[in-house]
């Protein structure tokens, strides 16, 4: 069936129906698991249960698959809630497993765009104990990110608490820094308690950070996005240093953001010393 379409898919119009019996087969291939993230898109209901029936009992093999994932995506996206939910249970006991594998981590991460926050907490639980392995990871900081970003701040205390006494070891880690910049980002004004601890750890270590070729990003990203008092922190600790760290390759980067981000008087006490 499957060498059929391949061979006959620019002469004949095939429709979801014509793969009943087939459709985790096609979802593992290349052009079969594109044609039927195409139909999903615009399928009625029926189409989609009729689909969904069978690719269900196969939906965590098709998770780790390099072309099977992007159908059980389309359904985190297109399905319906129910059909949502029933994945979303199927991910559970298996969210670090996945989170560390090269396309599981993409289903983890939309999954969590679209699941209920009850579901949400039950698969970042899975994951505390093993935060610090999920970021030094180049899938897992992936899912650490999302779960930042999507997860509310009351169910991700765990991932903050692994960052405590190890800010500066993971601002300076190219992954860690990514993950650093989402809980500045996310974690906003109404969560300056849930901040708190990984700022006050970066302004003990701002002059080292910005002349680190990753640590400068997050140091850059506070000035951009924190705080005022916190940029003020950090342009206290520049003072005096900013004709040599304007010829430094990575702290150059952040003396620009000080002199874009500070205050009238800020900048002026740049020029003057």
């Amino acid at each position: 069936m499957l060498e059929e379409f391949r061979n006959s898919k620019n002469t004949r119009k095939y429709e979801l129906k014509d793969l009943v019996g087939h459709f985790v087969e096609f979802s593992g291939d290349q052009h079969g698991s594109r044609f039927i993230q195409q139909k999903l898109e615009t399928a009625s209901v029926a189409e989609k249960q009729m689909v969904f029936k069978e690719i269900y009992p196969h939906a965590l093999q098709l998770m780790t698959d390099v072309f099977g994932n992007y159908v059980i995506q389309k359904f985190f996206e297109h399905g319906t809630p129910d059909q949502k939910r029933m994945l979303g249970d199927v991910l559970q006991g298996h969210v670090l497993q996945l989170s560390l594998q090269m396309y599981g981590c993409r289903v983890v991460q939309k999954a969590l765009e679209v699941i209920s926050v009850d579901q949400q907490a039950k698969l970042v639980r899975e994951l505390e104990g093993h935060v610090l392995k999920c970021i030094k990871d180049q899938n897992g900081n992936h899912v650490i990110q999302k779960v930042i970003e999507q997860v509310p701040p009351s169910h991700v205390q765990f991932i903050i608490d692994t960052f405590v006494g190890r800010v500066y070891q993971l601002a300076t880690h190219p992954y860690g820094c990514r993950v650093i910049q989402r809980i500045l980002e996310y974690c906003g004004e109404e969560q300056v308690l849930l901040q708190a601890p990984v700022l006050k750890e970066l302004l003990q270590c701002t002059l080292s950070l910005v002349q680190d070729q990753y640590g400068n990003y997050v140091i850059q990203h506070v000035l951009e996005h924190g705080r005022p008092e916190d940029q003020h922190g950090i342009v206290i600790q520049l003072r005096g240093k900013h004709l040599q760290l304007s010829q430094h390759k990575f702290a150059s980067n952040v003396i620009e953001k000080c002199v874009q981000h500070g205050t009238t008087e800020e900048r002026i006490r740049m020029i003057d010393i």
